[in-house]
């Protein structure tokens, strides 16, 4: 297939990629930069430049795609909101290339959409419409595009990580860093689920390959993480104390990630697993927390 991939040079768009190109397919990659057209080029991907603020622009390079895998994403978490109201005009402006088409188009979401009721796992059968969770505008979007024709399925991420980078994780160590001191909420026992770069890339490929309509899947490997491991975890690796604090003072202490650090975000892939045959094989969460150098601060 010819298959149209933005943030083709993202953190896990540069890893679906090789993925693509290594099961035969052709990839038509997006990228705003310079440099960026250089590295896909060197990866034997052909370029489409576009820009998130621009959607129109951008999904003109799924013109003559037989699918395509989106991706990017305007990771400023401070501003959260509109950068999910911003994925919704790129999803509606990608099903206007695709509408009336049997082209399938994966689009991304977050795995916290599918949770069922508070303390339960989310599910790949669930979606929850009414959360409160900003990036709900990329389904619905999704579902929007649906109905005027376009093959959509939804592929759910957790905390995705390497030793480099983990997620919401990441904006969290650069606090701990700043304020010396790496903090969970309460008794720490909200969970948050994650999974390795590279199996996440391998589920894009495999939810393009065995396109179901309208499915959404889950991208996890490990299902409930306690945020008092996470916060342990980084408190080893920059040599700091690790300490709960009550709501009140997480509120000041996180500012804009206040919102997710105490979060109960547990997930479930069983259904991903059973009818994709996806078998994630990286490395865990910790492993990774365990081996990144804390001496440099986060990518964006």
């Amino acid at each position: 297939m010819r298959v149209f991939l933005t943030g083709a040079t993202g953190f896990i768009g540069s890893r679906i990629l090789p993925e693509l190109i290594a099961a035969g397919h052709q990839v038509v990659g997006n990228t705003r930069s310079d440099a960026g057209a250089r590295r896909l080029e060197a990866a034997g991907a052909e370029v489409h430049r576009g820009d998130l603020d621009d959607p129109v622009g951008l999904a003109g390079g799924a013109e003559g795609a037989d699918a395509v895998i989106h991706t990017a994403f305007d990771h400023d978490f401070s501003r959260f909101v509109e950068a999910c109201e911003k994925d919704g005009r790129v999803i509606r402006a990608l099903g206007d290339v695709l509408a009336a088409s049997n082209r399938p188009l994966i689009i991304t979401s977050g795995v916290a959409l599918g949770t069922p009721a508070p303390g339960q796992a989310a599910r790949e059968d669930v979606f929850n419409r009414d959360d409160p969770i900003p990036r709900v505008a990329s389904e619905l979007a999704g579902e929007a595009v649906g109905a005027r024709g376009v093959s959509v399925a939804v592929v759910r991420l957790p905390q995705v990580h390497d030793p480099v980078k983990q997620g919401l994780i990441s904006p969290l160590i650069d606090l701990a860093r700043e304020k010396r001191v790496s903090p969970y909420v309460d008794e720490g026992h909200n969970r948050w689920c994650a999974a390795a770069v590279e199996d996440v890339a391998r589920l894009y490929v495999l939810a393009l390959e065995q396109h179901v309509p309208g499915a959404r899947w889950h991208a996890v490997a490990e299902e409930a993480i306690p945020m008092r491991s996470i916060a342990e975890a980084v408190g080893v690796g920059l040599d700091v104390p690790v300490v709960s604090m009550t709501q009140g003072e997480a509120a000041e202490h996180f500012g804009w990630m206040a919102r997710f650090a105490s979060l109960d975000m547990p997930a479930s892939s069983a259904i991903t697993r059973e009818r994709l045959g996806w078998r994630p094989a990286g490395p865990t969460l910790l492993d990774d927390l365990g081996r990144m150098d804390y001496s440099a601060v986060s990518p964006a």
